[in-house]
């Protein structure tokens, strides 16, 4: 590995240049200052953005947001879920996700997750009856769990989904889009997703009396839900009759995604599907090299799900607590930052850090999951070069530390 010198390292946070077309419509709202979504009578940027997103997706109806985790908030208050209803979600996620339970005044209930980072269904089938009102599924870094088990047993119960898609978007489940399953799907534009505002989210369903709750409490005061634009037929219709219903019924939160953001998101929308197959080419290559060597293992893909990837993530298999110590040093003196998420401190993604919750649990499987499981970027604009440098410094990393260890 000395061949390689730090500057041929490739910077896995720099993300896609943002498109020329975004530059020029920023230039047109800076000379217009009209920044704020409602200024304008119709089709402003975020409106347009809406129309556009539910489009893609195949949904009825979209709401941006200031992100994702607002987007997890506003639909959980969309849903009218009484004080302290138990909602049911995996312990492997985002601290926000249980953030916004508790932010909807709900009380998280997490299910384990297994070393393929998909949930435990057997934990899941065993608490989902406990009194559980809701249930968020976190399609962590983009593995989807078994959405068909885990549907049915919601359904049967008349239990809803929501789904938490932040690093989701481009990911189909037997060809149907993720966030789409649910009754809500929530999705996240922060600078490491597929789609780049820096921050932002958008929810999207088919349900006119969720979206119209949701965008009331967004922030659409007195009449500016009319401001949305609303599909053409039954839909809109619909979607007018459930704004009628809700007019100064609700609490206004405030959550609006600003015509800036939508403005640099909209050009990005095009280039979705070459930088989901780019993601996945990139993903598949340096995980088929990781694969080869008998101490990584890169999870495969349950059989309905076609991934849209942005990194990669694999265990560490067999190695004692100074060799996982070794890696992680080596991999970070050759400039390749691996997050092992349950020794990295404070992480935001190891459950014993939301302390936050009043009744913490302890669950061992998926405590030993993150004991192990490496986290690594892998931006889409990676060339197969950089994705060799990548996999050269996993690997070589982890021989010296399986060499050390012996020595």
């Amino acid at each position: 590995m000395s061949h390689i010198t730090p500057a041929q390292v490739p910077n896995v946070h720099q993300g896609e240049p943002i498109p020329e077309a975004a530059r020029i419509a920023i230039e047109a709202l800076l000379q217009s200052g009209d920044l704020f979504r409602y200024t304008a009578p119709q089709d402003a940027p975020v409106a347009l953005l809406e129309t556009e997103f539910a489009e893609l997706l195949g949904s009825r109806y979209a709401l941006a947001v200031s992100s994702c985790s607002a987007a997890l908030f506003l639909s959980l208050k969309a849903l009218d879920l009484p004080r302290d209803a138990r909602v049911l979600i995996p312990a492997f996620t985002f601290a926000a996700v249980p953030s916004s339970v508790v932010h909807a005044d709900c009380v998280p209930v997490l299910c384990e997750v297994s070393e393929n980072y998909r949930i435990n269904m057997a934990d899941f089938e065993a608490r989902i009856d406990d009194n559980i009102s809701a249930v968020i599924i976190s399609h962590m870094r983009g593995h989807t769990s078994d959405m068909d088990a885990i549907m049915a047993l919601c359904d049967a119960r008349d239990i809803p989904v929501i789904e938490d898609a932040a690093h989701s978007l481009g990911t189909t489940w037997h060809g149907r889009n993720i966030g789409t399953l649910g009754r809500i799907g929530c999705f996240s534009f922060q600078s490491y997703k597929m789609l780049n505002a820096g921050e932002g989210g958008i929810m999207i369903t088919d349900d006119p009396d969720l979206i119209a709750r949701a965008v009331i409490m967004s922030g659409a005061y007195e009449h500016n839900w009319q401001k949305h634009a609303a599909p053409r037929g039954d839909a809109g219709a619909e979607l007018t009759a459930a704004f009628a219903r809700w007019q100064n019924q609700l609490p206004l939160y405030n959550l609006r995604l600003s015509n800036l953001s939508a403005a640099v998101i909209r050009p990005q929308i095009p280039e979705l599907a070459r930088r989901v197959a780019d993601g996945l080419r990139n993903h598949d290559y340096v995980a088929g090299r990781l694969n080869r060597h008998p101490h990584f293992d890169v999870p495969a893909p349950l059989a309905p799900e076609q991934r849209a990837p942005d990194s990669i993530q694999f265990n560490l298999v067999g190695l004692t607590e100074p060799q996982i110590e070794a890696f992680a040093a080596a991999t970070a003196a050759r400039g390749v930052k691996v997050q092992i998420f349950g020794r990295s401190t404070d992480n935001a993604r190891a459950f014993w850090n939301w302390q936050f919750l009043s009744d913490l649990p302890e669950l061992p499987e998926t405590r030993a999951m993150l004991m192990k499981a490496c986290d690594v970027r892998l931006p889409v604009r990676l060339t197969r070069e950089e994705l060799d440098i990548i996999a050269d410094i996993l690997l070589s990393a982890l021989d010296e530390s399986l060499a050390r260890e012996a020595a």
